[in-house]
């Protein structure tokens, strides 16, 4: 009996040995991934301020190894490519104007449900990275691309939504704990929504997830009668990675502020 204890106690240490050494290899193995991501992303050129955002690349685009191109701002603003396909679906079809487009994310996606897109930026450059990635995805024919400033070209546009992504800040708006709609660039949030009103009552706003969401509330009440809205958190392999708001048309079920 004593004989077969100790087998057993061996068994039992050789067991936990052999785990112990199988969980320094994932480590080490984990580590050297991770060291080879880094020279990676040296390679391509990739900043310090970026990289976290480059690892993540695939989740923005899926076809990036295709030849999708960015800009520094734009890694760290381009809406997910599995929620701005959520924005898409949720978008209704017609005219989509994409007042922010930056490097162009949800417009490919509002093209890819062959719906037509109007896509605005102020920056040539981005402009011209979106168009680069929206041939990447074949949609280009389906969107205009616009160089000019959303707010001076407001009174000129008509659509059936306006979709809402302004600058947030840079990756520094993590630290907001109550991120108010002053803060959305480039001007404040309830300005913003008011221009866009002018061109549609179907408005998508894209925000971050720290928003204040009593003020995001409150945008529908700049209508008269107030507009529907909803608010939606959208979470990426179950981390929240911002919240919409979807106004008028687009949301799906009617939420009313009453105030005493």
């Amino acid at each position: 009996m004593k004989k077969k204890v100790s087998i057993d106690f061996e068994v039992s240490v050789a067991s936990r040995s052999r785990r112990s050494r199988k969980k320094k290899s994932r480590k080490l193995s984990k580590r050297r991934g991770e060291v080879k991501l880094k020279e990676k992303a040296k390679e391509e050129g990739v900043t310090p301020l970026v990289e976290k955002y480059w690892i993540q690349r695939y989740d923005l685009f899926s076809r990036y190894d295709e030849g999708i191109k960015m800009d520094e701002e734009g890694w760290f603003s381009a809406t997910p490519e599995e929620i701005a396909v959520s924005h898409a679906e949720r978008s209704g079809g017609g005219l989509v104007i994409d007042c922010f487009t930056g490097v162009g994310g949800n417009a490919i996606q509002f093209a890819n449900m062959c719906f037509h897109v109007v896509a605005i930026d102020i920056d040539s450059k981005k402009v011209e990275l979106a168009y680069n990635n929206a041939k990447i995805y074949g949609v280009e024919n389906y969107i205009d691309f616009i160089v000019g400033d959303f707010f001076q070209l407001a009174s000129s546009l008509k659509g059936d939504v306006a979709f809402l992504s302004p600058p947030w800040g840079g990756p520094s708006y993590r630290t907001i704990e109550n991120f108010t709609l002053d803060l959305l660039k480039p001007k404040d949030g309830y300005s913003m929504f008011q221009i866009a009103q002018t061109i549609t009552p179907n408005i998508i706003m894209f925000l971050p997830r720290t928003i204040d969401l009593h003020q995001v509330e409150e945008l529908s009440w700049l209508s008269s009668p107030p507009l529907s809205v909803e608010i939606e958190e959208n979470y990426l392999q179950g981390n929240l990675k911002g919240i919409t708001a979807y106004f008028g048309g687009t949301a799906l079920w009617q939420l009313r502020l009453s105030y005493t």
